[in-house]
């Protein structure tokens, strides 16, 4: 599977550690940065660039997914949720890190590198990757009026003043 990842400064170490990880599992790994420390980088494009390529790569039909992150995981999950097709999540223990997929079809994982150690970071993204989609109808419906919104502004049948 392809893997793409996005961070700041504030993941930047971890970076290293998770994409050797990654691709000694057998992924594909491509790091949207950053490629040096700078304490007062700016996460989104780094983020929006991981989560471009995630849709860009499904759009070919290719596995692939993304994660991203920085202290808290959460401007990371906001970043990329900017994308269109993207559904980012973040995970800060098993459940939500499985039920990301499962139930969301996640794409993106998004995760704090300061509220975890590395093992249990690792852990909770090795969860996401090999959770797979539930592909039950109910989810499925969701995704879809999620997507439709994004397109139209708009749910069929439904209001969303």
């Amino acid at each position: 599977m392809r893997i793409h990842v996005g961070t700041d400064h504030a993941g930047l170490e971890f970076a290293q550690t998770l994409i050797k990880h990654l691709s000694d599992q057998g992924h594909e790994v491509t790091d949207h940065g950053p490629k040096t420390y700078e304490p007062l980088d700016d996460y989104p494009s780094f983020c929006i660039a991981a989560a471009r390529a995630v849709v860009r790569d499904q759009s070919e039909g290719l596995e692939s997914l993304g994660v991203v992150f920085g202290g808290s995981g959460n401007g990371e999950q906001i970043a990329a949720n900017k994308v269109e097709g993207v559904r980012a999540a973040l995970a800060w223990n098993d459940a939500t890190a499985q039920l990301a997929r499962q139930h969301n079809d996640a794409n993106v994982v998004a995760i704090g590198a300061r509220q975890h150690t590395e093992d249990e970071a690792i852990a909770l993204i090795d969860l996401f990757i090999k959770t797979p989609f539930s592909f039950e109808e109910r989810h499925e419906r969701r995704i879809a009026q999620l997507a439709e919104y994004e397109r139209t502004g708009a749910i069929a049948g439904h209001p969303v003043d």
